[in-house]
């Protein structure tokens, strides 16, 4: 393949999601030898190409608009997420730290039994199990479908935690994440 070709193909695959070096390993490696022309190529419209070597994943992010700078329209859609979502990816963002922490290495996987018991702790008491399950199914179809979870190959009951989520949810949304939790419950008991 051609160096244009190869630099082509890298803008569509960063223009069709996130990039893992696990899984499209010719678009990584062209990211590794002719980015220039790839990052070239977005900064012109005001997307800059995040690569991160260390975790193996690069997707686009819209530039941070300068004050000298007239505003581009936005290329890279944000996206509104529910709060059962939002839960999701903080509760799994918060395991996938505790998972590094405790030496585990290579990828985070949960069941969706484990997924759900995350997330019914936060969910309201409710006497109808099969709705909060269904709720939780929904909410994990949704994580997967935005690229946060993956399931795995042959076995319909497993996710795969992508580390994109770090780049998604930071150190600072887990920080504020917990003292809205310790208010909460400090909320509930003076009740």
């Amino acid at each position: 393949m051609s160096n244009d070709r190869a630099v082509a193909s890298a803008i569509i695959r960063l223009m069709q999601g996130v990039v893992y070096r696990t899984s499209d390993e010719d678009t990584w490696l062209t990211l590794e030898r002719l980015g220039a022309g790839v990052r070239d190529h977005f900064s012109t419209i005001g997307v800059d190409v995040v690569i991160d070597d260390t975790e193996g994943y690069a997707y686009l992010r819209t530039r941070p608009e300068d004050d000298n700078d007239e505003a581009l329209p936005r290329l890279v859609r944000r996206r509104a997420l529910t709060y059962n979502v939002s839960l999701l990816l903080v509760l799994l963002r918060k395991r996938l730290v505790e998972f590094e922490t405790s030496g585990g290495e290579g990828r985070l996987v949960l069941s969706t039994e484990q997924i759900v018991e995350m997330l019914r702790l936060f969910q309201a008491d409710s006497t109808n199990d099969a709705r909060v399950v269904d709720q939780a199914e929904t909410t994990i179809k949704k994580a997967a479908e935005l690229g946060f979870l993956r399931q795995l190959r042959g076995q319909r009951d497993h996710w795969e935690v992508r580390r994109i989520l770090k780049a998604y949810v930071d150190a600072q949304t887990l920080n504020d994440f917990a003292s809205k939790l310790r208010e909460y419950a400090g909320a509930a008991s003076d009740e």
